[in-house]
Order: C-alpha cells, then sequence, then structure tokens
C-alpha cells in the first residue's frame, strides 16, 4: 500500500496572491443541518476536503441525495432512511456527532457514536448531552454509542459551562423544528453564526446571532434554499502565516479580514505589514519579526486551530516567544516535530516557550490537522529539505495545498512512498 509524503525545499520567500476557499469548519454542521428539511438545499463554493465527503458518506448513509455541480454541492433529503450515525464514519472526524441533533429534531429519535478526528488532549461531548437534556430529551449513554429522544417539541434554557462550539451547533440544530429555547454562553465564532444564517433562511427564528446569548425558535416544516457558505479563516491564517515565517508578501482573496482580527493584530504587533479591504488581505513581512506572546482563546480571541501554526512561525523569529492555550491546553502534538527540524520549544506547566532561530529539513510526521499546517509553515521557512508524512491531516482541513503553495513560489512536492519493508 502506498503513502504520502510531502516534500518541501524551504527558504523560499512565498509572493503572490491566493484565494481562500469556503470554510470547513462551517461546512460541516451546514452538510448536517440539510438533514432537517425534506425540500432541496444548494451550498455554494463548497470545500473539496476529506472531511466533507466523510460527512456526505454518512448523510447518503441517513437518506440524503447529494450531487456536485462544480464547486456547488446539490442535497436532498425527503425522507431518513435510518437514524443511527454508526461509528465507522462519525469516528473518523469529530464534526459528524452533531448529526444528532437533527435526527432528534427532524425523527424525534436519533443514536450517534462517540466521536472520533484529531487526538489532542480531552474533547469532551458533556455539554452536548447536556444541552440536549436541558432542553427536554431523554438521553442514554449505552457504553460508546448515545441515544436521545423527545416526546414532543423541545425548549427550555441552556446554560453551557463555557462556550462550546460543537455544543452550541447540537443545540441549535435540535431546536430547528418545533423546538423553543435560549442558549447562555453559546459559542460566538464565525462557523456557528453561519449555520443560524443557514438555519434561518430554512425557517428558523434566530435572535441574538454573533452573541452569547441566542433566542431559538424553531418552525413546524423548514424549507429549502442556496447559501453560500463564509470563506476559510483558518486556511486564511495557515498562508499569512506562511508569509510571514518566510519573510515574503501574499494577497489573499475572497476572505473575510474582521474574522482575522486577532492573528492580523498579532502580526502588526511582530513587525509585518497588514493592509485590508472587504475581501482582501496583504501581508508584507519584515525581515527583522518581534516575539510575541500568544494566548489561544474563544473567538474572538487567537483562534486554538492556529495555535500550532503561530508556533512554528515564532520558532522562525530570533528573541523569546510564549505560547497558551486556553481552549485546548494540551494542544501541543507539534513541539516533538518541531524540535526535529532544530525549533527550541520548552514546554511546563501548558506554557510553552519558544527561542526563534534558523529552522533546518528533516523528517516529520503530522500527527493532526493543525499540527500538520505547523510544520508545513516551519518547512517552508527551513534550510534544505523536509519531507513530512500524516499528510492525510493536510488533506483533511486544506484543498489544493501543493497547487496553491506552488503558485506562491514554494517547492514543494506531493510523492507517493511504499512503505520499507522489514528485512527477513
Amino acid at each position: 500500500m502506498e503513502s504520502k509524503v510531502l516534500r518541501v525545499e524551504g527558504g523560499a520567500p512565498l509572493k503572490g496572491e491566493v484565494r481562500i476557499y469556503p470554510a470547513k469548519n462551517a461546512a460541516l454542521p451546514i452538510l448536517a443541518a440539510s438533514l432537517l428539511t425534506e425540500e432541496p438545499v444548494t451550498l455554494l463554493e463548497v470545500p473539496r476536503l476529506r472531511d466533507v465527503e466523510v460527512m456526505l458518506e454518512l448523510l447518503a448513509h441517513l437518506g440524503t441525495r447529494y450531487e456536485w455541480e462544480g464547486r456547488a454541492l446539490h442535497l436532498h433529503t425527503p425522507e431518513l432512511k435510518r437514524l443511527e450515525a454508526p461509528y465507522e464514519l462519525v469516528g473518523q472526524m469529530r464534526a459528524s456527532f452533531i448529526v444528532w441533533g437533527a435526527l432528534l429534531a427532524r425523527a424525534g429519535e436519533g443514536r450517534v457514536s462517540w466521536p472520533g478526528g484529531c487526538a489532542f488532549g480531552a474533547r469532551p461531548v458533556d455539554q452536548h448531552v447536556k444541552a440536549l437534556r436541558a432542553l427536554g430529551a431523554e438521553v442514554v449513554e449505552e457504553g460508546h454509542t448515545f441515544y436521545a429522544r423527545r416526546k414532543g417539541p423541545l425548549g427550555g434554557r441552556v446554560v453551557f459551562d463555557l462556550p462550546t462550539v460543537g455544543g452550541t451547533e447540537q443545540a441549535l440544530l435540535a431546536l430547528a423544528l418545533e423546538g423553543e429555547g435560549t442558549l447562555v454562553q453559546a459559542a460566538v465564532e464565525p462557523e456557528v453564526e453561519d449555520l443560524g444564517r443557514f438555519l434561518t433562511l430554512l425557517g428558523v427564528e434566530i435572535r441574538g446571532l454573533g452573541s452569547p446569548i441566542l433566542h431559538v425558535k424553531g418552525a413546524k416544516r423548514l424549507g429549502g434554499g442556496t447559501y453560500r457558505i463564509i470563506p476559510d479563516r483558518i486556511e486564511a491564517g495557515t498562508y499569512l502565516l506562511a508569509a510571514a515565517a518566510t519573510r515574503g508578501e501574499v494577497t489573499l482573496t475572497e476572505v473575510r479580514p474582521d474574522h482575522l482580527d486577532a492573528l492580523l493584530d498579532k502580526l502588526a504587533q511582530s513587525g509585518h505589514r497588514i493592509a485590508t479591504g472587504k475581501d482582501w488581505v496583504r501581508l508584507t513581512a519584515t525581515p527583522t519579526p518581534e516575539p510575541l506572546h500568544v494566548e489561544a482563546r474563544e473567538y474572538p480571541g487567537f483562534p486554538t486551530d492556529l495555535q500550532p501554526i503561530v508556533t512554528a512561525y515564532l520558532a522562525t523569529v530570533p528573541g523569546q516567544s510564549t505560547v497558551m492555550d486556553r481552549v485546548y491546553p494540551d494542544r501541543f502534538t507539534h513541539v516533538g516535530e518541531l524540535a526535529r527540524m532544530g525549533a527550541e520549544l520548552y514546554l511546563r506547566d501548558r506554557l510553552l516557550m519558544v527561542n526563534g532561530k534558523k529552522l533546518h529539513g528533516a523528517q516529520v510526521k503530522a500527527l493532526d490537522i493543525r499540527a500538520g499546517g505547523g510544520l508545513l509553515v516551519a518547512a517552508l521557512s527551513a534550510e534544505g529539505t523536509t519531507e513530512m508524512e500524516g499528510v492525510y491531516f493536510l488533506e483533511r482541513g486544506y484543498e489544493d495545498l501543493e497547487g496553491k503553495l506552488r503558485a506562491l513560489g514554494a517547492r514543494v512536492y506531493l510523492e507517493a512512498q511504499a512503505p520499507s519493508l522489514a528485512a527477513d
């Protein structure tokens, strides 16, 4: 069996223009929400990623018919054929867990397996369970399977213990048909707001979108429609940090600068020149960037998904930087791999100290999507050649990565490599 390796010949500044694709983390819950209506739905500019393919496999299993037309995706679920999301699909990707709320809303019951996806510390689903119970659902955990049912319309008040993207999305889906409730300390990430706007298109009434208190009133029956998904702020951030690490100059198009405030502020603090327009961002790197202190927090704070990637950037910046992650305090699977490239990183009591220096190429392995993004940024800036395994993770989060990077002048090559056989 062949596996893929990404070979990066580092040291070339990224220069040019790159278009940002729609957000994976917005597309996945919106795909799940398409289960709520028996009417056709069209999503424009959907990212062609492995995670999207997995979600579509799950939707097809549940009864959805779908068809691609270029980058547009047509979905139609006239009836639900199954009410269980099996482990072989849910286990591949955490975001698929939120079909539970959609099944509960439309069919009155649903069963899902424990979610999988990237492993970088505890990522519990207790807030999902708390929300559904607070809304009146009966929830039973059977081993690694969760079952929920409702006897009538859901309703009530959910007070989350902390802002949770998945938990907020789960509750929104559960309330979408006939439910009525208030969500307190709801997540305010752009992807949650995008899901809310899509549900509004279908006929759900939601007040407070973009704020931590949401009032939701579901409809007896939802319609269909056409919707355009927001640009991917994490993909955008990855290219900005890659340009900064390689001391290049890159313009991003079809992007939302307001979704990037925390990152753009840090890049400006580091000394890079930032210019923005309605739907574009340009970074002109300084040759002598300054170190930073970065704390990943819930939106509108610095995104946890960019924490491994900004760590890789800071590993190239002379001086001492520090990194903390308040969302996932143990999200540091990239640290050991960056050290292979010469990065000086010291993790103590969940505070990462980074002594920036020139990196060198090495053999590394991505252990999750954003750790892979961080290793890529480091490899692009490093002297010599880096060979990265775990390309599967990059393909889950970044579409046409090789093509986009080459257009910016990077020397990257995606190669098939047969695993070596042990000697007799």
